[in-house]
């Protein structure tokens, strides 16, 4: 007669589980992946409760508020779809496949996750682009709203330090500096991936060519090479930036600039070693063409260290566009930057250390977030801990 009893109790746990992100790993004990999934879950919803009147007006609002409702909706959706497919959906066999897939992350994501600080820098980046991208719904006040002055002329709300209205205090201007962090994350981190996307591309294509045609190309591309990394970075980049208008695309490729030449050097080197290898000599021996032994045999195998570079390259762009912001060359003035908040802060550092604090926390936290994502995947890609991607 009670025999439904269990049956039922045991479908009420699966549904649970399903319903809830995270907890079919936290069941198993797999703390870091179920906390952290339980807790971007319940976050998201907990944002979308508070901002319900925001997230109506978004389908008719700006782009950034499209594209945040956009993000809250995938985000959502991901982690209940990761967190299903890898705890519920698929069950103990998955850790299984994931240990033993191959591909960029040799080993897969077992070696990966054996690395705690490398899970707390990719937790710590992922949050950071979210938040760039949920800023619409996330900033309390608008980023160059300044309040009504008083009588004496100065603003009512001027350096007020940390208080439940404005978490993190305002500034000489009266504006939130939580909200200007926020829209100073898109400037800060979209700068990072544009520069390191471009310099990577720019130079993954150069190190290739000149590692595997060697010769006079190798010889040209490497003087260039030299050239450019005999010229001081700093020295181009306030070049760069002074000659023209300053702007968010302007500022990713002066950076880019300094960055392409120790990726072109690193890929040249991993070619010259791969293309020695059994299985690219294997390769021309079978009449493959020049384009498709780089291509589909020798730059795979070079990936692993690219990423790496870029993974590590993003913080490094980060802190020297916040060093350009502070020196006045980096984005106009009037746009939210961090470097630019340390900047016009900077004067009221013994009266107001909440003004350059978070702004200078934020970069400190961004860039500490990539190092260790990269340590991490540096690691995890090590040939000698999971072999190769050799075909």
């Amino acid at each position: 007669m009670g025999s439904w009893i269990p049956e039922f109790a045991m479908a009420m746990a699966r549904w649970v589980q399903a319903v809830l992100p995270g907890l079919p790993h936290l069941l198993r004990g797999r703390w870091v992946e179920g906390g952290a999934a339980l807790s971007l879950w319940l976050g998201l919803l907990a944002l979308a409760v508070v901002r319900f009147d925001r997230i109506l007006q978004a389908p008719g609002g700006r782009l950034d508020e499209r594209v945040a409702l956009l993000t809250l909706v995938l985000a959502l959706g991901a982690v209940w779809g990761w967190s299903w497919r890898s705890g519920a959906g698929r069950g103990a066999a998955s850790e299984e496949g994931e240990g033993n897939r191959g591909g960029i992350l040799p080993g897969g994501w077992r070696a990966f996750r054996k690395n705690r600080m490398a899970l707390l820098g990719l937790m710590m980046a992922v949050s950071f682009y979210l938040a760039m991208l949920l800023t619409p719904f996330l900033a309390p006040f608008d980023p160059l709203a300044m309040p009504a002055f008083d009588e004496t002329g100065h603003a009512s709300l001027r350096l007020a330090p940390p208080s439940p209205s404005h978490i993190m205090g305002t500034d000489q201007y009266s504006r939130d500096i939580f909200s200007r962090i926020l829209y100073g994350a898109r400037i800060s981190l979209t700068i990072g991936l544009l520069a390191v996307g471009i310099s990577v591309t720019l130079g993954t294509f150069l190190g290739a060519v000149a590692g595997y045609l060697g010769g006079v190309v190798d010889s040209v591309l490497m003087r260039l090479l030299d050239m450019f990394m005999a010229f001081p970075g700093i020295v181009l980049l306030l070049a760069v930036v002074a000659l023209f208008e300053p702007s968010v695309f302007l500022v990713a490729a002066a950076l880019a600039l300094t960055q392409w030449p120790f990726t072109t050097r690193m890929v040249r080197g991993e070619i010259l070693a791969l293309r020695e290898r059994e299985f690219a000599e294997a390769a021309r021996a079978l009449g493959f063409s020049r384009v498709r032994i780089l291509m589909r045999h020798l730059l795979p195998n070079a990936m692993p260290s690219v990423v790496v570079v870029a993974t590590l390259g993003i913080g490094n762009a980060i802190v020297l566009e916040a060093g350009l912001s502070f020196l006045g060359l980096g984005v106009p003035a009037a746009t939210p930057s961090w470097g630019t908040m340390v900047d016009h802060g900077r004067a009221y550092l013994l009266d107001a250390w909440w003004v350059v604090t978070f702004p200078g926390l934020a970069i400190v936290l961004a860039v500490l977030a990539f190092n260790l994502l990269g340590d991490g995947l540096r690691d995890a890609l090590d040939p000698r801990q999971g072999g190769t991607v050799e075909r």
